[in-house]
Order: C-alpha cells, then sequence, then structure tokens
C-alpha cells in the first residue's frame, strides 16, 4: 500500500528534525543527564515536527539500549514506537477525547505500571481543546503523576493551556522552518525518489507550506501525482492556485503607467479563469510585502521566500518604486484582502481597490503641494497644479510618469525684489514680546534702524495683559486693564481701582514683567481712584483688525485662496 511522502520520511531520530535545535540540543542534554521530567509542553504552528518530536522522544526513554539520545530503531519498542501500536505510549486525540469522562479514564489508567517498556508515555495532540474540567480532572496527575509516567502536551495554541497546567511542565516552542531548510529537504527527498524537480518548482513548494514541513510535502506529493516524475512550475503553480510573478507584475506595471483600465482588465482575466479573488489580494499582498523587502534589503536578503531567480526579479521591479510608494501600496492591499474576507461582491471589491491603488500614484502630497506654492511666489515660474490630500502624508517620488492635472487658474508670481511682510502670526508674537513690528525686506534695506521706542503707559498695559493671558491670570489681566501704571526708575507703580485691588498679586504681576522684559523691577501698587483710562476693548479689537487685514494681504495667502479656492473666515492666534 502506498505510504505519503510526508509519513515515509517521517524523522526517526533527532538529527533527522529540520530546525528546532533549541528542542533538540535540550532534550538530548536532559536524556544524557537522566533529568528527565514528567510534563512536557511543545507547541509551535503546524507540521514543524511536534508530535514526531515527541515521538522520538519515547523512542529514546524506551530503546532496549536507553535511556539514549540515540534510539536503536531495530529493537520491538523502536519499531512500535514508529508504527504507532506501542501498547506503553498512548497517542490520545484531545480534539475527540476533551471530555472530563476521558481524562478520569487517563487518570485510572496512569496507575498501572508499564506492560512492557520502561516509561508509560501518553502523548496528548490538540491539547488545546480540552476543556477546563477535563484539565482540572488532570490537573494533580500531571502535578504529581507515578514515576513511571510521562506526560506530551502537543498544541497549536498554546495561550489556551491552563496556567496551573503551564507552571508544571517544560515548555517547548517549535519554530517555523526557514524556508531554505524546507526547500532542501524536499530537494533530498526528490533525489530520493527519483523526482526531477528544479530550483523554481521547489520554492514554490515551500510557499505553499508557509514554513510547515508536512504541508509542503504533502503539495510535492499532489505534485508528483499531477506531473508525474519531472514537475514543472506553471503546472505546478495552476494545481496549487498560486500565482507567478508575471501574473503580479501585471499590477505594478499598470500602477507604473497609471492605467486603471489595465487593472480592471486584470480582474476579468481572474474571475474568467475561476481565480479565487480572495486568494489573489492575500498573494497580491505577500508580492507588495517582498518587493518592499527587496526594495530595503536587496536581493540577497534570506526575509523573501523565493528562488534567487525571482528575487532578482523582485528587486528589477523595486527599482521602479520608492518605499513610500511600496508602504503605500502594501497598506492598500493588506485592507483590500480584509475587505474581501467578508465581500458578497468580491469583484467589485478587488476592483475598487485596485482602482485606488492607481489613484493612490496620483496623488501629490500638501508637502509637495506647499513647496510648489514656495517655488510659485520665489518667481520660479512654476504653475500651481491641485494636490490631492492623502493619509499618511509621504509624496510619491517614484520614476512612475503622473499623468497631467487639471488646469488651473494661472497665478502671477512675486518678483524677488518685492518686500517680504512677516506673517499675521509673527506680528502678534513679537508684540507680546515687545517688539515694534520690523519693516519689510526692502524697507529695511534703504530706511536706517530707528531708535527703540521707549515704554510708555499704554504699552506697558498691553503686554503685561498678554503676558498674564498666556499664564492662564484673567482675573489679574483684568485688573490691569483698568489700572493706571507709572514706571519710575526701577519702579513699577500701580494704581488699581478699589473693586481689582483683590487680583492685584505682586508675585503674579512679577511672572508676567518676566515674560516682557528681562529688566528688574520694583513692584508698589496701590488701591484708589484711577484717571479714565481708554476702552480697554478698543486696543485688542484694533490689533485683531490689523492682525487679519495683514493676514488676507499675504502673498501666501494670496496663493493659497488662488489655487485651493475657499474663503478665509476668521484668523485666529494660536497662542490664545
Amino acid at each position: 500500500m502506498y505510504q505519503v511522502i510526508a509519513r515515509k520520511y517521517r524523522p526517526q531520530s533527532f538529527s533527522d528534525v529540520v530546525n528546532q535545535e533549541h528542542v533538540k540540543t535540550t532534550l538530548q542534554n536532559a536524556i544524557a543527564q537522566n533529568r528527565i521530567a514528567h510534563g512536557y509542553i511543545f507547541s509551535g504552528q503546524r507540521g514543524t515536527g511536534k508530535t514526531t518530536v515527541a515521538r522520538i522522544l519515547a523512542r529514546c526513554l524506551n530503546c532496549v539500549k536507553g535511556p539514549t539520545d540515540q534510539p536503536c530503531g531495530v529493537c520491538s519498542s523502536c519499531i512500535e514506537i514508529a508504527a504507532g501500536n506501542a501498547v506503553d505510549v498512548i497517542e490520545i486525540d484531545a480534539a475527540s477525547n476533551r471530555g472530563i469522562n476521558e481524562m478520569r479514564e487517563l487518570r485510572e489508567n496512569v496507575r498501572y505500571q508499564p506492560a512492557r517498556d520502561r516509561y508509560k508515555i501518553f502523548i496528548v495532540d490538540e491539547a488545546h481543546q480540552i476543556t477546563s474540567e477535563a484539565f482540572n480532572a488532570l490537573l494533580k496527575t500531571i502535578e504529581e503523576p507515578p514515576a513511571w509516567v510521562i506526560f506530551v502536551l502537543c498544541t497549536t495554541e498554546a495561550h489556551k493551556i491552563p496556567a496551573t497546567i503551564a507552571s508544571r511542565c517544560q515548555h517547548f516552542s517549535f519554530r517555523s522552518v526557514d524556508f531554505e531548510e524546507v526547500v532542501a529537504r524536499m530537494d533530498w527527498i526528490c533525489h530520493q525518489e527519483g523526482i526531477e524537480a528544479d530550483a523554481e518548482v521547489l520554492a514554490v513548494l515551500a510557499q505553499a507550506g508557509e514554513g510547515s514541513v508536512r504541508d509542503s510535502l504533502s503539495a510535492l506529493d499532489q505534485a508528483i501525482a499531477c506531473c508525474g516524475a519531472k514537475l514543472d512550475a506553471v503546472e505546478v503553480r495552476a494545481l496549487l492556485g498560486a500565482f507567478s510573478l508575471d501574473a503580479l507584475e501585471q499590477v505594478t506595471q499598470a500602477l507604473t503607467d497609471s492605467n486603471s483600465g489595465r487593472m480592471l482588465e486584470v480582474v476579468d482575466q481572474l474571475e474568467r479563469n475561476g481565480h479565487n479573488l480572495q486568494h489573489f489580494s492575500r498573494e497580491l499582498a505577500r508580492y507588495f510585502r517582498n518587493i518592499l523587502v527587496a526594495k530595503i534589503s536587496g536581493k540577497d536578503t534570506r526575509l523573501i521566500a523565493a528562488s534567487p531567480r525571482e528575487r532578482e526579479r523582485l528587486e528589477r521591479i523595486a527599482a521602479s518604486f520608492s518605499e513610500e510608494d511600496l508602504t503605500r501600496y502594501l497598506q492598500l492591499s493588506l485592507e483590500l484582502f480584509t475587505d474581501l474576507q467578508a465581500s458578497l461582491q468580491p469583484r467589485f471589491h478587488l476592483e475598487i481597490g485596485l482602482v485606488r491603488m492607481v489613484q493612490a500614484g496620483r496623488m501629490t502630497s500638501i508637502e509637495e503641494a506647499l513647496a510648489g506654492l514656495e517655488s510659485g511666489r520665489a518667481g520660479e515660474g512654476a504653475k500651481g497644479r491641485g494636490a490631492e490630500m492623502r493619509d499618511g502624508g509621504t509624496g510619491r517620488t517614484g520614476d512612475a510618469e503622473k499623468p497631467a492635472p487639471r488646469p488651473q487658474p494661472p497665478v502671477a508670481s512675486v518678483p524677488s525684489s518685492a518686500p517680504k511682510r512677516p506673517s499675521p502670526f509673527e506680528l502678534d508674537r513679537m508684540k507680546k514680546a515687545g517688539s515694534r513690528e520690523p519693516q519689510s525686506v526692502g524697507a529695511t534695506a534703504l530706511a536706517p534702524s530707528p531708535a527703540p521706542e521707549p515704554m510708555g503707559q499704554i504699552h506697558w498695559r498691553e503686554r503685561l495683559h498678554a503676558a498674564l493671558i498666556e499664564l492662564n491670570m484673567p482675573f489679574t489681566a483684568d485688573a490691569i486693564q483698568h489700572s493706571e501704571i507709572r514706571e519710575n526708575g526701577a519702579e513699577l507703580h500701580f494704581t488699581t481701582p478699589p473693586q481689582f485691588g483683590l487680583s492685584m498679586n505682586a508675585g503674579d504681576l512679577t511672572k508676567a514683567i518676566r515674560e516682557v522684559t528681562e529688566r528688574q523691577f520694583k513692584i508698589k501698587i496701590t488701591v484708589g481712584e484711577v484717571a479714565a483710562v481708554e476702552n480697554p476693548a478698543a486696543a485688542p479689537q484694533a490689533v485683531h483688525a490689523e492682525v487679519e487685514q495683514q493676514a488676507l494681504a499675504n502673498p501666501e495667502v494670496k496663493r493659497f485662496l488662488e489655487v485651493f479656492g475657499g474663503e478665509v473666515r476668521t484668523v485666529r492666534n494660536l497662542k490664545e
């Protein structure tokens, strides 16, 4: 009777196991030192050797020459364990024996000594499916079993094993097998079976396993049944439903050409050939990920699960895009794959998803748009173009040619010799800092610097009011606006109406003065009648009107309004 390759070439000793060096070394040392635990947990993805290593451990412990890390393989114990019918090595499928009654039966069985071998070993596969009640029934037995009992719990979901069980066992985490090791293992098996398979075929089969040796060998068995003694990459891909680089490269070519129609043709071709659209979106995400890795790390990286020829091709494709482009396309393809999982119209979702990728390639970041505004304002002759905002904020910098943007109204460039006015926010900051409004660049070059204006009463009031607002002292700021302030050398004399006397505090005023000037002042506060002061609301309103007028007259604001449209409804100081 025919035996499948995965069973025929199942490892029979630790040296035959692919990868998992950390597990093999620890178990071999434990056997050599006679430090064998009574409970083990083997966890990891499917097909990485958990049950196989459990059987090898059983052979090492029950071999007639054992315990040894090199079982003889010819004694009755070794032969029966390899065949799966040893009387003292009990394999339990927890998927169908998960209840409390089965665990009670197992607990009763533990009490009896081995019929022939040295140890009675219980290998529990898919252990995470055991119910909580069944685990509780087994808890005491796993904690203190008889000297002749060893438990090996194999699971693909270690987090579902109760902590009370895991704390009583030694845990070994099995890793997914490296791509190159899976390829090497299948190449050796093909030589043993007389099968002709090139590197590309083996790469396709290894990719199908996704780190699982058993899955890759099952795919190899299926390919041999389809193609015979000589495996062809095209036929193997068609058999496994995989997509070649030629099929996936149609998407990147459409992105390079910014051709949305070509994307729709790709989807139509997939639909006509009966391909699974969800599987295509998954492979597309893997394809963009490999291109991105090739762009970052080069073709010689081990991070890409592909043959050397495919890696070189991926590197050539990556040269046409920037990292920002590929990152964006990978994100969009992952979102597309997620959408297709629950879609009732997968074709529609795939079409709109691929068209979105083309549109994403045409987008220009807001940074590039503003840079275009600056170059146009400086008189470099650049004409305004529309900018589409997108999430992510990074601009497209690849070599792909973009379609011409829709025409925009011409904007007159500003000569480089035109005076440059400060922005309204700079004006407001300078008013609070106590400096005069600066002259334009052109005027500064022609006129001499004026002498500093002395600090008058009105200037002290405005500056201290602004400083107190920034310090979140609104009551003191209100009192300042109704007070009379006189500077007498190193002394500031505040005369405040009686109704504002409680709001005037020397410590708060000292903090505000430090925000205005570095000079040291002695503060004197007098509560009494104050001569009529200017309307405190008039000055801020005048300042706001002036700032708003200057903001609307700013060349950059004018340029932005002409290109993007809209209107400025209000000018707000971000510090207030």
